[in-house]
């Protein structure tokens, strides 16, 4: 084989070994990308499950307040009507 052969052959090697390079990079790159766009997935289900949490959150602390503006009520209600079954006994 001629010197030129020789530096073709070489010149070559380097080509392919400089696109299995590049390959691998690509490649690289596509699953960064992918991995990275699963990550944004997750970071939007968390926040719709946040959103969502927060608003059965504020809908169960209106129940709740509810529930003890009617507890409050009926209380009132009790001790009314023990006050006029005492009246009542004690006529």
């Amino acid at each position: 084989m001629t010197p030129s052969g020789k530096t073709v052959d070489v010149a070559l090697a380097q080509l392919r070994q400089a696109l299995s390079t590049l390959e691998s990079a690509v490649d690289g790159r596509f699953e960064r990308e992918r991995a990275q766009s699963d990550v944004e997935g997750e970071v939007r289900r968390v926040h719709a499950d946040r959103s969502r949490l927060a608003q059965e959150l504020d809908q169960a602390e209106f129940r709740a307040n509810r529930l003890e503006e009617v507890n409050r009520e009926v209380s009132r209600r009790l001790v009314t009507a023990m006050e006029t079954i005492r009246a009542v006994l004690d006529r």
